[in-house]
Parts: C-alpha cells; sequence; structure tokens
C-alpha cells in the first residue's frame, strides 16, 4: 500500500504520519530529509524559503516527479509493503503517485489554527509572522515556477481530505476512517 499526503502547513500532516507508522505499519518517506540533507551539503539555513528553492531546484533537475520517483526506489529497493510519503506538493508527483497504485490523502485546518500550530513546533522553517506565513502559502499554493509548488491544484486532485481543526483524538479517528474507507477498495 502506498500513500501520499499534502495538504496546508500546520493542517496536522506530520500527525497523521506518526498516527500512521504507530498503528498503521507504515515506513515513512519524507520530503523535508532530502530538503535537509541538500541544506546541509550546500551549508544552507534550514528555513521555508530555502525549502522551496531546493525543492524547486530538484525537480528542474530530475524532474517535477522526483520526489514520489526517488521514494518509490527506495519503497522497492527496501521491499517495503507499506509506505508513506510526506509531503506530496506538485501535480506530477500525485501523476506518478496514482500511476503506481498510490492514494493521495490531504490534511488542512483553518488559518490561525495552523499558523498556531506552526509557532509550536518551533522548527527553523517555521519561525514567521502570521503575514508572512500568509505570504509564503500564497506562494505555494501557486508557484509561478514551472517545477514550483502547486498545493492548491495538488491538495484538488487528493481522494481522501481530512478537515485537522480539532483535537487530536478527533484527528485518529478520522485517519481510522481513512484507512476503513481505503481497506475497503
Amino acid at each position: 500500500m502506498l500513500i501520499g499526503i499534502t495538504g496546508t502547513d500546520g493542517a496536522g500532516k506530520g500527525a497523521v504520519v506518526s498516527y500512521l507508522v504507530e498503528h498503521g505499519g507504515f515506513v515513512h518517506y519524507s520530503a523535508r530529509s532530502i530538503w535537509e540533507e541538500e541544506f546541509r551539503k550546500r551549508g544552507m539555513d534550514n528555513n521555508r524559503a530555502n525549502m522551496r528553492l531546493v525543492a524547486n531546484e530538484l525537480r528542474a533537475t530530475h524532474g517535477n516527479d522526483f520526489l514520489v520517483v526517488f521514494f518509490l526506489k527506495k519503497k522497492s529497493k527496501d521491499a517495503t509493503k507499506k509506505a508513506i510519503i510526506e509531503s506530496i506538493r506538485a501535480t506530477a508527483e500525485v501523476d506518478t503517485l496514482k500511476a503506481n497504485g498510490g492514494i493521495l490523502l490531504a490534511v488542512d485546518a483553518d488559518k490561525k489554527v495552523r499558523y498556531k500550530r506552526i509557532k509550536g513546533r518551533r522548527s527553523g522553517s517555521d519561525q514567521v509572522s502570521f503575514e508572512e506565513f500568509i505570504a509564503q502559502e500564497a506562494l505555494e499554493m501557486n508557484d509561478p515556477d514551472p517545477n514550483g509548488m502547486q498545493k492548491a491544484k495538488v491538495i484538488s486532485m487528493a481522494d481522501y481530505t481530512i478537515l485537522n481543526n480539532g483535537t487530536m483524538g478527533e484527528l485518529k479517528k478520522e485517519v481510522d476512517k481513512f484507512l476503513q474507507t481505503i481497506n475497503n477498495d
């Protein structure tokens, strides 16, 4: 089984992934791990702008579905039965995911809820004002770079969407419903 996860920043993608790993037996493949490795190699700061630039550059060099192709190879090499790829950001990634039998799950939440969450997690890429958060999101939703993020289109391509404005318990129930849905298909 192969699941790709997409969604807005701070919506709870990481919480969904953690739950799927702990309770569903999934192996987690993280886009962030690729970008952070590039930061280390290049001596770059870990921030949202650099993440976008590095991701766009890797897509331009290796194809707009680079991330999914990279992890499909790793999944095959590792003989992984159940994998989740976090975070799908380009339509070509969705196409390749689905062409390989994958399912796309989107996670979203209210902007103010998401901003509060990103401030709470304190990662280097999340230290921004609310105005910067909104501006970054607008760019990532429809990046003018042909190799850039197209989150709005990607989210619209999801097979299943979870709206996560509530508690962790409510989110877990929604993930359980998602698992029941895909296991019954």
